[in-house]
């Protein structure tokens, strides 16, 4: 690839919007259906590594991309249909266990994935990007690819939200009990969700393989599934916006401070991210752009709790 005086911003910029992606998707599940999901990193590695297998082995990007979605939701319908009659924490603890568990076989299967010497081997490479006989080359090339994935996802989102399925998933998030004595298949509005989180997550996973051109296990780890809850947390769970912003916060201002501050204080940067975080979390819980309904349930909580 080609460097250019903004080479670092734009990858910046990049990197932003995979994490706009990503936080879109587990909003889906988190965000309007209350599903406390851990493990949501391991269906962007298993997106990642599936494009990247096939994309070796001579398939396009689009095709690849298009496989690696299936399986994504593939997997995630498999993991989804004994679990999801858990609910809160015990949740959240088997996402997290599959998520390691993903980690741990992508590290020690050497023959399909490489172990952790990662993707592509030695002699191997990656089919380029094309879009009509143009190669995606240069950051800027995947930055804009980046950008325009990101509008196509808000106005998914957008629609799911204010869909039938929409109103149906936020019916589950507020009563589970409520929703199913109305008629709502809750586990088939669950799987739902779960699939479509998956699309987006494994979307993201295929952009990043072909636009990094190598692949490791230690890309997706738990900490990155923690980071991904905690924009969702800190922009205001359910609100796309929030959302958004909540991903442009976490994953941009790091990238500042390590400009900002340099040298010996570069070290810092992570406590002082994480003091902000608190001092958010601590005086506006509802996040920095809640959901209307969101607030809304806050309020009634708080004022329940004072009567």
């Amino acid at each position: 690839m080609q460097n250019s005086p903004f080479s670092y911003t734009i990858r910046t910029f990049g990197m932003i919007g995979l994490y706009v992606i990503l936080a879109l998707g587990l909003n889906v599940t988190l965000g309007f259906v209350g599903l406390f999901d851990l493990g949501y990193m391991a269906f962007y590695a298993i997106g990642a590594y599936s494009a990247a297998i096939l994309s070796i082995a001579g398939w396009n990007f689009w095709f690849s991309t298009l496989a690696a979605i299936l399986i994504s939701i593939i997997f995630r319908l498999l993991l989804g249909a004994p679990v999801l009659r858990l609910r809160g924490d015990y949740l959240a603890i088997v996402t997290l266990g599959f998520g390691e568990i993903i980690r741990l076989v992508l590290n020690n299967t050497d023959s399909l994935t490489n172990g952790p010497k990662g993707l592509p081997r030695v002699g191997e490479a990656l089919t380029p990007l094309l879009f009509f006989n143009f190669e995606f080359s240069e950051n800027i090339h995947f930055y804009y690819l980046i950008l325009a994935v990101v509008f196509l996802a808000v106005i998914v989102s957008k629609r799911l939200e204010n869909s039938r399925i929409g109103r149906a998933w936020t019916a589950v998030r507020e009563d589970e009990i409520a929703a199913e004595l109305s008629g709502i298949p809750v586990t088939r509005v669950k799987m739902l969700a779960f699939a479509t989180s998956a699309l987006f997550a494994a979307i993201a996973g295929s952009i990043f393989v072909h636009w990094e051109r190598f692949i490791t296990p230690e890309s997706f780890t738990f900490w990155e599934s923690v980071l991904v809850v905690s924009m969702i947390v800190l922009g205001g769970i359910g609100s796309i916006s929030g959302v958004i912003l909540g991903a442009v916060l976490i994953s941009g201002i790091p990238q500042i401070l390590q400009v900002v501050l340099g040298g010996d204080l570069i070290s810092y940067r992570y406590l002082i991210f994480g003091i902000a975080l608190v001092v958010i979390i601590i005086f506006r819980p509802q996040g920095l752009i809640p959901s209307k309904r969101q607030e809304l349930e806050l309020e009634v909580e708080q004022f329940s709790s004072t009567v």
